[in-house]
């Protein structure tokens, strides 16, 4: 046996590589709902860290692995490759395939187990979304997908929306540009992955009857479409229009993407406007530079928000001196209030971000700001305290989602 790995971990070896995956033994596994796949994928706990194993061909699991290196190398929101088992034999002296491992992604669900029992329109519609987003960005970046679906993306829920990482790269290429074909190509595997999914659920009963799988197909392009739009068109300014410069960038960061430059060049009566996007992510590094917190686009958004109004009601000047109060004498102590047992509920910025929101519902019942602190305990008990483990959901059997 032959390991290729990123991150060492000893007890990887002492797995049972020498038994295909399919027949390992409950006591190396652990429960966790997963997509639908074509290969075989197992989850196992190993010093506190949950692994996906997915056993394929070598040559596969070796481009996968090198391909979702080279997407964490530039902050590309898909799963963690940790190493590449190779040269595995059965006690027969028979070769067996070999298994890409990953890092699980905490917080994270395929799209089957974010509904009980039927995927209702508003939840679609935010895991479209989401996933439009994803390829957006992807395909910013050169990334050709070959097989975009739900199934093959894990969601992060986000502040009321959902987050979405790529899970599953085998089929991928990364090239310095796409062409429009590259893109098309992926739009018409997206469209007929999702309807198949559709489908799919509906024959199981679990789709709300007001979603029709053919307006969900042409939804999902459509999003797609205006979101690739607004990020990449050339924009023609009048001469005494420029500010709609300065309005472009702020729409594009109020979409969650940075901008690095701006190309422009005179054209009879103003000038021909083509913003660099970098990537999404804006509000995200924002957050992090200011308080060291690192959280999806829409929380730190939200965390933003509730920063901005905290220096506006204390009169500091500075953002660095603001953001560092806000954090210890607002987030943290919120985190900290937080009992034990309910805090693989949900990831701290996103439990704070929903009692952001509590709180302002039970202000707007009471006609008045309630306050941090009993929107806090309210929210503990009337609402936290509700809400499935999402940490890893362990125990949860798969056939039950």
């Amino acid at each position: 046996m032959r390991i290729t790995s990123a991150l060492v971990d000893p007890a990887l070896l002492d797995l049972p590589w020498n038994v295909p995956l399919e027949e390992w033994p409950a006591s190396h596994l652990v429960a966790l709902p997963q997509g639908i796949s074509r290969h075989i994928v197992r989850f196992v706990k190993l010093n506190e860290t949950v692994y996906a194993l997915k056993e394929t061909r070598e040559r596969i699991a070796e481009r996968e692995y090198d391909l979702l290196r080279a997407l964490e190398r530039i902050d590309f929101p898909a799963v963690e490759a940790i190493a590449v088992v190779h040269d595995r034999l059965d006690d027969a002296g028979e070769p067996l395939e070999s298994v890409l491992i990953t890092r699980h992604l905490q917080f994270s669900l395929p799209y089957r187990a974010l509904f009980s029992h039927t995927l209702r329109p508003e939840t679609m519609n935010r895991l479209l979304d989401a996933l439009a987003a994803l390829i957006v960005r992807m395909h910013l970046i050169g990334f050709s997908w070959g097989d975009c679906s739900l199934s093959n993306t894990l969601f992060r829920r986000d502040a009321g929306a959902f987050a979405a990482y790529l899970v599953d790269a085998e089929t991928g290429n990364l090239y310095p540009k796409l062409s429009e074909g590259q893109r098309s190509e992926d739009i018409e595997i997206l469209r007929l992955n999702i309807f198949g999914e559709c489908l799919d659920l509906e024959a199981a009963e679990l789709l709300h009857e007001a979603i029709d799988p053919e307006a969900v197909v042409d939804d999902i392009v459509a999003r797609y479409e205006r979101l690739w739009h607004e990020v990449t068109y050339e924009q023609q300014v009048s001469r005494d229009a420029r500010h709609d410069i300065e309005g472009r960038i702020r729409r594009l960061n109020e979409l969650g993407f940075d901008v690095a430059e701006v190309d422009m060049s005179t054209v009879d009566g103003g000038y021909r406007v083509r913003p660099k996007v970098v990537d999404a992510g804006y509000h995200t590094r924002r957050l992090l530079r200011l308080t060291g917190l690192d959280a999806e686009e829409n929380q730190a958004r939200q965390l933003l928000n509730d920063l901005d109004a905290y220096r506006a009601e204390s009169d500091l000047i500075d953002e660095q001196q603001a953001a560092h109060r806000w954090l210890t004498e607002v987030f943290e102590p919120v985190v900290r209030a937080v009992p034990a047992n309910l805090r693989r509920k949900l990831e701290p910025q996103e439990i704070f971000s929903q009692i952001i929101q509590h709180k302002w519902l039970l202000s707007e019942r009471a006609g008045r700001d309630v306050g941090m602190a009993p929107a806090v305990q309210s929210y503990l008990t009337d609402v936290l305290a509700h809400k499935p483990d999402e940490q890893a959901v362990l125990g949860v059997e798969v056939s039950a989602l």
